[in-house]
Order: C-alpha cells, then sequence, then structure tokens
C-alpha cells in the first residue's frame, strides 16, 4: 500500500500492549543467551536459522545448489527486471477489457460502469485456478485478481490537490474488489481472454450474502439491511487465497480507511480497536453508509473474508464470517490428513495477531460439492508464543475463559464481531504487523510474514532479536505437530531476521551464501515452490532497502537454510504482490501495484507523483496514459521450472 497508508498501520489500536509480552520479548528471553557476537555470520549461531548454519558460514554462493538462478543487482529505476535467463510479460494491466463490446481504455473518459467491464486497479493477491487444456501444448486457467485500493492522484485525470467528487468516488469503488480472467498460454506466451464466459468483476458496489455465526446479528443490521444478511460491497482486498476446492477468497483489510464521521453509543469502543473512522477517503460525504454518525453498524459489516466461486459467474459472493472480524492480510488453506481445512490469516497492524481456522467438516476431492459452505462452521484459533519455543492456539468460543456475557459477548456473533478484543482476553502474542501466513502442505510447517514494526519501544531492544523501531521485519516458522494443521501446540523458530546485515547495529540474521544483493526488508506476501523454497514479495521503503521493492527466493532447508537471491524487482515507487506459481512450477505470476507512487522519494523525479507527471509511466511508457499497475506472468527462457 502507499507510504500514506503503510504509516496508520505502525500505529497499533491494541490498548494491551505494554501489559503481556510482545512477540519481540518472547524472541528477546528466547534467544538473547546465545547471541553475543553480531553481525552477519555471528548471528548465524541463534537458533531458530537451523542447527549447523553457523559452522556453514563460509559457504559461498553457487556452492550449495546444483541448478540455481544468477540473481539480480540492486537497484530502482522506472521499468521491472528478473533474474537472466527469466522473462517477465505484462499479462493484464489497469483498465484492460474484460468483457465483450468494452472498447481500448481511455484514461481521460472514465466512469463507474465503464470501470466495472475492466481490470481494476492496485492488483494485490493473485490466484490461479486450473481449467482443461482445450489444445495440445495449451494451459489455461482462471486468475483470481485482488484490487486493494484506489489512489485518485494517479488514476483520475485533474483530482491532484482537490477532494475527488461524488462521481469519482463511484469509480473508486468500481476499481476495487476483485477480477476473474480467463487466461492461456499458447506457444511459450500466456495471454487473457476478453470475452471469456467466466471473466467476471466483484466491486464495492456489489451485492454480497453474510453467512455463518454472525449473519443476522442486530449488530450488522443497517438502515439499508434490516436483516443483516447483505451488504453491498467488498474493499481493500488485500492478500486471498484458494480452497482446494477451488473457490477464491478475498481478505478484506484496511476497512477502516474508508469510514468518517462520529460515533457515541455501543460501538464506540468496537470501532476504536479497529481504527474506525480512518478517513482516507470521502466516500461517505455521499454515501451515508460510509458515514459512521448516520450508520454506526455499516463497519461491522467489513473485514471479513469473502468467498467467490469463480466457476460460475452468477453465483453470489459471500462473507464468510465464521473466519472473524479483523484486518485480514490473507485467507490461505490447506487441506489437513483427516479431511478438514485450514485457513490462516494475519491481522496487518502494529502488535496484532496470528489466526487459523480448522472447519467442523471434512472435503472430499472426489466431491467438490462437499466444500460447499464449509467454511461457515469451525473454530477460530488465535496464537500465542512462548519462549521456549512452543506456541498454542487459542480457540476463539462463547462461553469459554474470559469470552462470556460478563466480558460483553453475548453469544458467538459477538466474539466474531469483535474478534480483536476477544483475542485480547485470550492473552495471544502481540506481533510485528502479521501479512502474509502460508502454510507448505508437503512439510508441515507455516510461514508467518511479519512486515515490521516502528513502533517498537527502545525497551524491547538487545543483541539478538527483532529491534526496536523495527523498520525491516523478520519471518516466522511454525512446525504443526506431527504435520498436522489442526494442531492445537506446534513449535516456532525464526528464519530471517530481515535488514541489511553488513550493518551490525540492524541485527539481521542471513543463511550463508546470501549476497549484498539477498537482503530485503518488510516481507509481505509468500509463495511456496515444489522443494520448500519462500518466495517472498515485499513492501518497504526504497531508501530502507537500497532497492526497489521485488521478490527474494528464500532457502528453508539444510546447509543453506535462511539464504536469499534477488530474483525479480519492481518499477519506482511500486509494491509487487502475488506471488503465484501454475501447479507445475513453469510460470511465477506476480502483481505490481501503485507503480510510480514515490515522486519526492525517488531523487530523478523529485516532486510528487501525479496523474499527469508521475515517476514512471510503467508499464505502458506512454505519454497518454498514467502508470498502470498490472500483473506479469514469469517464465523460464525456453521453458523450465523458475529458478532453476
Amino acid at each position: 500500500m502507499p507510504s500514506d497508508f503503510e504509516d496508520l498501520d505502525d500505529n497499533p489500536s491494541n490498548p494491551s500492549v505494554g501489559r503481556r509480552p510482545t512477540i519481540g520479548d518472547v524472541i528477546n528471553r528466547r534467544y538473547s543467551r546465545r547471541s553475543a557476537v553480531k553481525g552477519m555470520f555471528g548471528t548465524l549461531a541463534i537458533a531458530g536459522i537451523g542447527p549447523g548454519l553457523a559452522a556453514c558460514a563460509t559457504v559461498e554462493p553457487g556452492e550449495f545448489r546444483e541448478k540455481e538462478f544468477r540473481e539480480l543487482d540492486r537497484g530502482v529505476d522506472t521499468t521491472h527486471h528478473v533474474a537472466p535467463g527469466h522473462h517477465a510479460e505484462v499479462l493484464i494491466r489497469w483498465g484492460d477489457p474484460l468483457f465483450d463490446g468494452v472498447g481500448a481504455f481511455d484514461p481521460m473518459r472514465q466512469s463507474a460502469e465503464d470501470q466495472e467491464r475492466r481490470f481494476g486497479y492496485n492488483n494485490d493477491y493473485v490466484g490461479f485456478v486450473p481449467l482443461p487444456a482445450e489444445a495440445r501444448g495449451e494451459q489455461r486457467g482462471l486468475l483470481c485478481v485482488n484490487h486493494e485500493y484506489s489512489i485518485a492522484d494517479l488514476m483520475l485525470p485533474g483530482v491532484a490537490g482537490r477532494e475527488t467528487t461524488a462521481a469519482e468516488c463511484e469509480i473508486e469503488k468500481a476499481a476495487h474488489g476483485g477480477s476473474i480472467v480467463e487466461v492461456v498460454r499458447r506457444r511459450g506466451t500466456w495471454s487473457y481472454i476478453p470475452g471469456s464466459r467466466y471473466n467476471r468483476r466483484i466491486t464495492a458496489r456489489t451485492g454480497i450474502a453474510l453467512t455463518g455465526p454472525a449473519a443476522g446479528s442486530s449488530r450488522l443490521a443497517t438502515s439499508a439491511d434490516p436483516t443483516g444478511r447483505t451488504v453491498t460491497g467488498t474493499l481493500n482486498n488485500c492478500a486471498g487465497g484458494i480452497t482446494p476446492w477451488g473457490a477464491y477468497l478475498l481478505a478484506e483489510e484496511n476497512f477502516n480507511g474508508y469510514f468518517f464521521g462520529t460515533v457515541t453509543g455501543p460501538e464506540a469502543a468496537n470501532h476504536k480497536r479497529y481504527g474506525v473512522p480512518g478517513g482516507w477517503y470521502v466516500w461517505g460525504k455521499y454515501d451515508a453508509r460510509f458515514d459512521i454518525g448516520r450508520e454506526p453498524n455499516e463497519p461491522n459489516r467489513f473485514g471479513w473474508i469473502v468467498e467467490v466461486d469463480p466457476m460460475d459467474p452468477d453465483s453470489p459472493p459471500k462473507k464468510r464470517t465464521a473466519l472473524g472480524r479483523f484486518k485480514h492480510e490473507g485467507a490461505e488453506s490447506v487441506h489437513n490428513r483427516d479431511g478438514r481445512v485450514v485457513v490462516y490469516s494475519g491481522d496487518d497492524q502494529a502488535f496484532d495477531y496470528v489466526y487459523k481456522f480448522v472447519t467442523a467438516g471434512r472435503f472430499d476431492p472426489r466431491n467438490p460439492d462437499s466444500g460447499r459452505d464449509l467454511l461457515d462452521e469451525g473454530t477460530l484459533y488465535v496464537a500465542r508464543f512462548d519462549a521456549d519455543g512452543a506456541m498454542e492456539w487459542l480457540p476463539l468460543i462463547h462461553g469459554q475463559g474470559p469470552l462470556t456475557a460478563a466480558n460483553g459477548f453475548a453469544g458467538q456473533a459477538d466474539v466474531l464481531i469483535e474478534t480483536r478484543r476477544a483475542a485480547d482476553l485470550l492473552g495471544a502474542t502481540p506481533m510485528d504487523r502479521p501479512e502474509d501466513v502460508e502454510p507448505d502442505p508437503n512439510s508441515g510447517r507455516v510461514y508467518v510474514m511479519l512486515t515490521n514494526n516502528i513502533a517498537r519501544t527502545a525497551g524491547d531492544l538487545n543483541a539478538a532479536n527483532p529491534r526496536a523501531n523495527s523498520a525491516f521485519g523478520h519471518i516466522i516458522e511454525i512446525v504443526e505437530t506431527d504435520g498436522d494443521f489442526a494442531s492445537t501446540r506446534s513449535t516456532w523458530s525464526i528464519l530471517v531476521r530481515c535488514g541489511d546485515p553488513a550493518v551490525a547495529e540492524v541485527g539481521a540474521l542471513w543463511g550463508p551464501g546470501t549476497s549484498a544483493n539477498g537482503w530485503f526488508g518488510s516481507p509481505d506476501t509468500v509463495a511456496i515452490d515444489g522443494e520448500g523454497r519462500l518466495w517472498v514479495a515485499t513492501d518497504g521503503s526504497e531508501v530502507l532497502n537500497r532497492c526497489a521493492n521485488g521478490i527474494w527466493s528464500v532457502e528453508t532447508k539444510g546447509v543453506v537454510r535462511g539464504c536469499s537471491k534477488l530474483f525479480f524487482r519492481n518499477p519506482t515507487g511500486a509494491e509487487v504482490c502475488g506471488p503465484r506459481f501454475t501447479p507445475d512450477g513453469e510460470t511465477l505470476f506476480v502483481a505490481v501495484q501503485h507503480p510510480g507512487d514515490d515522486g519526492e522519494g525517488y531523487p530523478p523525479h523529485g516532486r510528487p507523483s501525479t496523474f499527469a507527471d508521475p515517476s514512471t509511466r510503467w508499464p505502458d511508457f506512454d505519454p497518454r496514459m498514467p502508470p498502470r499497475p498490472a500483473v506479469l506472468a514469469v517464465t523460464r527462457t525456453g521453458g523450465g521450472r523458475i529458478g532453476d
């Protein structure tokens, strides 16, 4: 997200901070006795990066893998770059037509109705659902892409320096949500299919059903929907997931920013815990539902996981309330060995929590319909990380522990509507902005991207662990007991602590072979390949990283555990999202959002970026076009698996 919105995530709204240990406190206690030596290789002896790494500190790049890519050099410029031996082609861009009868994109003639028939803005999550090939040598599938938010100054002509109008607010709403797009690979090249029967837009103007335990609650009722069972739109869809039955999950993250006004009464404390109202947009000036003074329950209808059937363009999207309400970064799932499905999600704000949901029912791959409505019943858990490397998943169930009427929870609906407060009372561990949480079905391990936490105070600092004013973040590895993703007791360790290992004060922790190009900060989303490597996308400052945001490949096994290499980097001002592999591992889809959103921070430009005067015109480099968020398809030159 853009830097001004990103800064707001660094401001905690958790009132329990300071009353119990944060994840940094726990890490400090666990490792401080084993970290007397600072620096790149001295810190490798710390437990949590993997046994034996300190002894392997002299391993040089290229000595540990027979097949590996040659990494990129660090840098920032106006276009994208990918590792030698690979090719990155633009597949689809903001404004590209999805339906028959829609003409070429004209950014000077935008309307909400037109935008709803085109690929949306600021593409974030990318999912891939395979389709049967129609011809020999062909590969087909559905791309499911989130559109997180809009930036009026970059996407709308003439807006810079003034407030958006009612019509422009409707364009912004239409640019949110998600796109489902059929794509095909023929003769080695990917393209999308305009007019495909599968193509679909879900926006902030789409009707969506509320399902599960909170549906029908009086706290979800509004003047437009007195039943509390239907909501207009989804917004701030950050990461997401594809379920084992092929459903597309859109996670609603920073919903608080869309509301303004003042509220008193029974929802005031609840809204404060979620940072409502954020006041990022002026939608509430023209649409009463975004003014909490007029519709105090409307914010309770956002912050959920939305499920969509990508195979049926006429199916209604559903907000699955059983998975809890918070600032969901994503919703990655895994089919557990007992048939249940487990969905992981981080709550992306400083000092908030890591969650997982375990379905009550079981999914049978031989019967895809067994996944229908599976996410409406189950148990939501929040994580507590203990100092000895153990962890416990704490159930958020009404009537258990403090989650009672005496504490303001009349039923399970209240527990889910106020998930954050329920997790506070259970004693969950406040984290350093949990972003993507990705399970690896092959290893029984789960990787948590903790992007940063500059709100951490100097009192948390020691030589071993995440730092006060932690600008770079770290990655935690969870080992679910015996490979059982539904386990309630697990173990955890640190895979890497991000930042420049050449600066001892940073306290970075990397595996052997990590070069000066291989370190990064602010891990955000991640994909896991068939060998268990992480492909980490970043969302951090170019100034801090001394490099554009990009994708780094991180080893998780053996003597090179924690080694990182730069694979892809963005044009200036952009955040890279996705990433997502095709099942054969031969294509990596990446989403580049908000290109050019730096302006003054990019020295060759040195002034604010606007629609008329951006710091880059990627990917078209056409003076008639503003910068356009886009999805790229990365393949190996001549074919083969990515990264070899």
